[in-house]
């Protein structure tokens, strides 16, 4: 929830995860949520670009400043600047598009679209990301050395959410940053890493989602350089639809 400081301007509460660092995904998907308040209801968005400036703070509360770029007839831009202690932590660029009558056309979907089966105890796994919200299913056992290694995975929030489009496309942007920090570094590396941080995040909402249903995420790595990596991910339906696409540039420093 956001509380409306004047028309444009919004303050976000955040949670304590037990970390000092700000989940990246929580903020990105405050700053969407306060520009979705901007627009008229026939306008959602279809992309949003975005860069981490600072590490946020867990626990505070995040101060989410709304610029209204542009309103044409089927776009409408925004620009959203989130803070922390007058401190600017996250910039975020994000498009909105009317709907439109067009092509309906995706490359093939993953070979393997099988629902992982729940532990045995009937238990299932939860990321305490914002109190459990989401249940996880990984596709294949993580390593015990790589905690990280966690794509591809099954994915859906634990509670069943009204059908407001919004509300399903904010908790994706939330949960478009799980593991894809982890997911930029080189295939099969076990290099230690002093410093890792997310840099910047782009999302793509390609068709309508929901999130309480089972979403498979896939996130792999696509280039390492100068202390920089990249990955891409998409997520799919269990019927293999594309509902949207992600790209990540992180930080990766190695230790000396």
């Amino acid at each position: 929830m956001l509380e409306r400081l004047d028309d444009d301007s919004f303050l976000a509460q955040t949670q304590w995860r037990g970390y000092d660092r700000l989940y990246g995904g929580q903020v990105a998907a405050q700053s969407l949520r306060a520009a979705c308040t901007t627009v008229g209801p026939d306008r959602l968005p279809h992309s949003l670009h975005s860069y981490f400036i600072l590490a946020g703070r867990a626990g505070e509360p995040v101060q989410l400043d709304v610029q209204r770029t542009r309103d044409g007839r089927s776009f409408s831009t925004r620009h959203v600047t989130a803070s922390q202690g007058g401190k600017a932590i996250f910039e975020l660029v994000c498009s909105f598009h009317v709907e439109e009558e067009g092509d309906e056309w995706q490359l093939p979907p993953p070979d393997d679209l099988t629902l992982p089966d729940p532990p045995g105890d009937g238990s299932m796994p939860r990321w305490d990301g914002v109190g459990g919200l989401f249940e996880i299913r990984p596709v294949r056992p993580l390593p015990e050395y790589d905690p990280f290694a966690l794509h591809p995975v099954w994915l859906r929030t634990a509670e069943r959410l009204d059908d407001d489009p919004v509300t399903h496309l904010c908790l994706l942007t939330f949960l478009s940053d799980l593991g894809v920090l982890g997911s930029t570094r080189a295939p099969g590396s076990r290099t230690a890493y002093r410093s890792a941080a997310s840099l910047d995040h782009s999302v793509w909402f390609h068709r309508p989602v929901r999130v309480d249903e089972w979403l498979r995420f896939s996130s792999a790595p696509v280039t390492n350089h100068g202390a920089r990596g990249m990955a891409r991910a998409e997520l799919h339906t269990q019927a293999g639809v594309h509902v949207a696409s992600v790209a990540q540039e992180s930080l990766l420093r190695p230790s000396r």
